[in-house]
This record gives structure tokens, sequence and C-alpha cells, in this order.
């Protein structure tokens, strides 16, 4: 899945406030008691380069992506894993997305 949400903020302020709020961006945005461990979590230049366990209930599941930022605009990969199957990407996207617009206000 693919977000891409634009701004207008410098790179720097973006970077970190994507990697300050980083844990909440996910497990917020789900709407769900999911509990978010994250496995890595490193920048690479203007990417951010992720992978997280999430867990709802008995499921466990790999969360892995990029964020890459640039001038002007956040673009979010995802393979949100079985969660896809709970949760249509239509609205992880939408609720991923505002959590990105959140932070970026």
């Amino acid at each position: 899945m693919r977000i891409t949400v634009s701004h207008e903020r410098t790179k720097a302020e973006v970077i970190q406030a994507i990697d300050s709020s980083f844990h909440d961006l996910f497990s917020k945005a789900a709407q769900l008691p999911v509990t978010i461990n994250v496995q890595q979590r490193t920048w690479q230049g203007d990417t951010l380069v992720f992978a997280l366990t999430a867990r709802y209930g008995l499921l466990s599941t790999p969360i892995r992506g990029t964020v890459a930022v640039t001038d002007h605009d956040v673009t979010l990969d995802v393979d949100l894993g079985i969660f896809n199957r709970f949760i249509s990407e239509q609205k992880a996207r939408e609720a991923i997305g505002d959590r990105v617009k959140g932070l970026l206000r």
C-alpha cells in the first residue's frame, strides 16, 4: 500500500516529526487495540526503513515498509501483512494518511 502526503515544512522538520512519533503512527492509526513492537527502524538518508511486529489478540504479523521524505511529500510504502484481511486498504490508507497529516501540521 502506498500513501503520499504533501507538506510545507523542511525535510529536517518532517524527519524529526516522523522519527519522534513513529510508534504512534501505526499503533493509533490502526484504530484497534494493537501492540506494536519495533524490530528495525533505520534512516538511510531521507528514507526510513522499518520492520514491526503487530499483535492483535492471538494474531501476530510482520509489518514492513519505508517512509521517504522529499521537499514536498512524504511517501509511505507499507505491507500490513495479514492485517490486510481485517482492515480494508482504503480504511488503512485513510487512517495512516490522517496520522501523517496530523504530524505535519
